[in-house]
């Protein structure tokens, strides 16, 4: 297929599912729906613009029509891969897809990895727990802040994270002391990503910061990125992509404070470049609001981003594709604060794309690869390609 836009703006609201698939009981998510339970706990969500691409026409959503007629192409896409987190999910927006899970560590990590960890970094540690980000720093932050030892904590996702006070343990410090961690991080316990997370601030008042920086596995080859960055393809991170994809195939990153500097960072770059792909991540819906079960929080962030869309669309060239979807749910509504195994929602709109085209359900997140690779003239062998469904 040949080279038919010159530029594709494809958005990702992270933890936005749209509910269970098949094998989530597996997962112990059976019953999740980020999207329709938020809406239906909140007495309807207000989201004329994402409606009115057709998200109404993907599951029933309290509060969102079903248009009758979506000025954009719709439909859903399952997980292919084993797990739930957002290195799988983005990974395989990008063509790979992983027959392993990252591993995770419900008990904290293995005493002989910690002894190592303390030995190279030269300071003993605190935590080694599971543990909410926010919580523990308040739990641990005044012992961190008399002994300068760091925080170690997971999450139910594959994350080894690092805490510290930027006032007791400087960022470049820090960030030396993760890259330890990421070195050591192999083999049997390779987890998708070590995390930087530095905070300010006094007891009972302690707050994180934007200074957080991502460590991940770097991503296997052939993926769509590295390709469109081989064939001279201009690709732009907004948020965490290029923590995600650990900078490979990211031609220039933008980092975000929060869901609507993602915004403003994303129409920035839509006015100043004249092609290539715009990969964007809305992380606050699932850190601030998925994981700590806010659903008040979620609902608002939700319809922030809708009044944001506009300007999102007013921003598009003439051949450009906006691409909107998610890459795994985070249910508020449940009892878990963890990640839930979900279809993601999938909305198509520009002026050359097809109205009122229904995408049905895709078989993997890597269809959005495939698509890309048509897009964009650069051929990619992994996923079935939408671009002509949606292009007329």
């Amino acid at each position: 297929m040949q080279t038919q836009v010159s530029r594709v703006t494809l958005i990702v609201l992270d933890s936005v599912g749209v509910g269970a698939l098949p094998d989530a009981a597996d997962y112990g998510d059976e019953g999740s729906n980020t999207l329709a339970n938020i809406a239906q706990a909140v007495n309807g969500l207000k989201l004329p613009n994402l409606a009115g691409l057709g998200l109404g026409h993907i599951h029933p959503i309290a509060g969102v029509a079903a248009v009758t007629d979506p000025a954009g192409a719709y439909g859903k896409m399952a997980e292919k891969s084993v797990g739930k987190d957002t290195t799988t999910g983005h990974w395989e927006m990008a063509g790979i897809i992983l027959d392993k899970p990252f591993p995770t560590y419900p008990h904290g990590f293995p005493p002989d990895l910690i002894a190592e960890f303390e030995r190279r970094i030269g300071r003993q540690i605190l935590g080694n727990v599971v543990a909410s980000g926010t919580q523990i720093i308040e739990e641990l932050g005044p012992e961190h802040m008399q002994t300068g030892k760091p925080i170690v904590y997971t999450s139910a996702d594959s994350v080894f994270q690092v805490a510290a006070h930027e006032e007791i343990i400087p960022l470049e410090e820090l960030y030396r002391i993760c890259r330890i961690a990421r070195e050591m991080l192999d083999g049997e316990h390779k987890v998708g990503r070590v995390i930087a997370r530095p905070f300010v601030g006094q007891p009972g008042s302690f707050r994180r910061t934007a200074n957080r920086h991502d460590y991940a596995v770097p991503p296997p080859r052939p993926n769509i990125l590295d390709s469109l960055h081989r064939a001279g393809i201009k690709v732009m991170g907004v948020g965490k992509i290029y923590d995600i994809f650990a900078g490979e195939g990211i031609s220039e990153t933008a980092k975000t404070k929060d869901n609507m500097d993602g915004v403003d960072k994303t129409i920035e770059f839509m006015h100043k470049s004249t092609g290539g792909l715009i990969f964007t991540n809305l992380v606050e819906y699932d850190s601030v609001y998925g994981h700590r079960n806010n659903v008040p929080g979620y609902a608002k962030a939700l319809q922030d981003f809708d009044q944001r869309l506009p300007e999102i669309m007013a921003a598009m060239l003439p051949d450009e594709v906006l691409i909107i979807t998610a890459d795994h749910g985070c249910d508020p509504t449940t009892a878990s604060t963890d990640h839930s195994r979900e279809y993601v929602p999938l909305l198509v709109y520009g002026k050359q794309v097809k109205k009122g085209v229904n995408l049905g359900v895709r078989s993997s997140f890597s269809d959005v690869a495939a698509t890309l690779g048509d897009f964009f003239g650069v051929p990619f062998p992994v996923g079935t390609s939408f671009a002509p469904e949606v292009l007329g």
